[in-house]
């Protein structure tokens, strides 16, 4: 199995909009470093078979897909229903065209319900042959839940997201946990024995509400002791040469087209 990390970046990405010039504003982020660059956070998890799982429709899965060199996945995976993780919904159209076919999409309850509401034309049913808009089949999941998907068994867990709620998902020897302040024992328990654990960390400095920051990432990281932990979703505080200097062994940060191959998967 393996994963591409397609975006690595928070909801704004790196450099955000502004900047002295109109260039961006990259916080301590060096512009001369590419790896610094980061779009809205976004995985490709591929099966050993070659079917792929897409975890969330970022606003730049249009350009990460090309980037990649990713013509096409076999399902969605929603996290939650914030805006930097689904709307570059209207781009799996193309998607669609690829496969022939509509797409499975799983969420959970309430992000369905927000996804349909606001991508109401989706969610109908196919009107073959074309595909003029995407067309998506919603399959509600719950934390807790095993289940299949692009050739993968998932498990999905809770993850406290400071005024909701995401979910994190593993697969094989692989986990992804993005957008969560605080984890809870089940979490923990899903994630034991984790080869390889991509997790977000918006903040190096101090505390914020909804995104654990580095120093929570780093005692997360202690309990769970996967040989590999991978930082994204990541802001214009992060560094990416700073972070590779001083985070401890095991630990690095990601970058947009990054490639894990994942033992155990």
């Amino acid at each position: 199995m393996r994963v591409i990390m397609l975006g690595t970046g928070g909801s704004a990405g790196v450099p955000m909009i502004g900047g002295a010039d109109g260039s961006g504003d990259w916080g301590v982020c060096d512009p001369a470093e590419p790896r610094n660059r980061r779009s809205r956070a976004s995985i490709l998890i591929e099966s050993e078979a070659g079917q792929r799982l897409l975890v969330d429709t970022s606003p730049d899965m249009r350009n990460q897909l090309l980037a990649n060199r990713v013509p096409a996945f076999d399902a969605i995976l929603f996290t939650h229903s914030h805006a930097d993780h689904i709307t570059g919904l209207d781009d799996v159209r193309s998607v669609n065209r690829v496969a022939g076919r509509p797409l499975p999409a799983f969420a959970a309850p309430e992000t369905l319900r927000d996804l349909i509401h606001r991508f109401s034309y989706a969610f109908k049913p196919w009107d073959p042959p074309g595909f003029y808009r995407p067309v998506l089949v919603p399959q509600p999941v719950s934390p807790g839940d095993t289940f299949e998907a692009a050739g993968l068994t998932l498990r999905v867990f809770r993850q406290d997201h400071g005024y909701s709620e995401t979910l994190g998902v593993r697969a094989g020897g692989f986990a992804y946990s993005t957008d969560a302040v605080a984890l809870n024992d089940e979490a923990f328990a899903v994630l034991e024995g984790v080869d390889t654990w991509v997790v977000g960390c918006f903040l190096r400095r101090g505390p914020h509400k909804t995104h654990a920051h580095l120093d929570l990432v780093l005692e997360w990281a202690e309990r769970v002791r996967a040989r590999r932990v991978v930082l994204t979703h990541m802001g214009t505080d992060m560094d990416w040469a700073w972070l590779r200097a001083h985070l401890p062994p095991g630990v690095q940060p990601g970058y947009d087209g990054m490639v894990l191959e994942i033992a155990g998967g």
